[in-house]
């Protein structure tokens, strides 16, 4: 089974479809095909990944989003109670719709958008008072 992935070579992207045969892999790039071999390499594929939520330091309750776009819905109000990783709202960019989760559990002080708002990258949005944490 062959995927596509995007390549970068020299500082050139490139993108490039690659399957494996064997011990080896065969790349299919701009009309040609080469055989790539890797050597032994006793820690590919063993190093340790950071769990996906740990953070480090302080995490900010200020809720903005770092593309412009337009407010779907918003599933919260001011003085409403949130937990770390809830959908707190939906932001349509680029036809897309993103579901925005809380950085932080605490409680709703600042509500700065409404549904059908088309909000500018980074403005805040929602601000979470860490001080009163639920979780």
């Amino acid at each position: 089974m062959s995927e596509k992935r995007k390549v970068t070579v020299d500082g050139e992207e490139f993108e490039v479809e690659i399957e494996r045969e064997g011990g080896s892999y065969r790349v299919h790039v701009g009309g040609m095909s080469f055989s790539i071999e890797m050597g032994e390499n006793p820690n590919r594929g063993k190093t340790a990944r950071k769990p996906r939520n740990s953070r480090k330091g302080k995490v900010s309750g200020v809720v903005s989003s770092p593309i412009p776009g337009k407010i779907v819905s918003i599933n919260l109000s001011e003085g409403d109670e949130v937990s770390e990783g809830d959908v707190i709202m939906v932001l349509e960019a680029m036809k897309m719709q993103n579901e925005i989760q809380a950085p932080i559990g605490g409680v709703v002080t600042e509500l700065n958008c409404s549904p059908g708002e088309t909000i500018e990258a980074n403005s805040p949005l929602i601000v979470i008072d860490p001080g009163q944490d639920v979780d």
